[in-house]
């Protein structure tokens, strides 16, 4: 079968494996180790949302399953829109392994509502040893993660510095192949 028995609706092109994601709590014992990045102790899942009963309770369920599961102190969730539609699921951990897991509880929700193609991507903070900000991106639709830098200026990123955390640590992580497929994301609220 090829792209016309996808196209015609005979077959259906398969999706990311979902445990992709948990490969970042991996790798951030080389972040931590051997590149000097820390987390900030923030995540966020990205989507579209819905204005129906049915997504708004999915969600809202999220926020309470989120906060009443991680470890210790807790994970605090807050939601945000931004000016292009899109809602930001922000978790805020002390414990990176909570960021993973929550975002992951998040995502499987939304999958598991029938909404899984409304997920955009996950977002994690980090920073390096001179607190320059830094973020690995999952992009849901490619099952991939791509850092992304900003540099000093308005809306401008350290490409350099992306390609840099690749050839890094792309043995650890499912690293988006295609360089035209990392989008900067601007104004993240974590």
């Amino acid at each position: 079968m090829g792209l016309l028995d996808v196209l015609a609706g005979k077959r259906k092109l398969a999706k990311p494996a979902p445990d992709r994601l948990f490969a970042l709590s991996t790798a951030y014992v080389t972040f931590q180790t051997e590149l000097s990045i820390g987390s900030r102790g923030a995540a966020a899942i990205v989507f579209q949302a819905l204005a129906t009963a049915d997504f708004e309770q999915i969600a809202k369920d999220m926020v309470e399953v989120v906060e009443a599961t991680s470890s210790d102190a807790g994970t605090q969730v807050e939601t945000r829109d931004d000016e292009y539609g899109y809602r930001w699921m922000v978790l805020r951990d002390d414990d990176f392994d909570d960021l993973v897991v929550g975002v992951n509880a998040v995502s499987g929700a939304l999958e598991g509502g029938g909404y899984g193609e409304r997920i955009l991507c996950a977002v994690f903070a980090f920073e390096d040893e001179r607190k320059r900000p830094l973020y690995w991106i999952y992009n849901y639709k490619r099952g991939a993660f791509y850092p992304f830098a900003p540099a000093g200026g308005e809306q401008q990123r350290d490409t350099e510095r992306e390609l840099r955390l690749k050839a890094q640590v792309g043995a650890e992580l499912p690293v988006e192949a295609e360089l035209e497929r990392w989008f900067p994301l601007w104004g993240i609220p974590i």
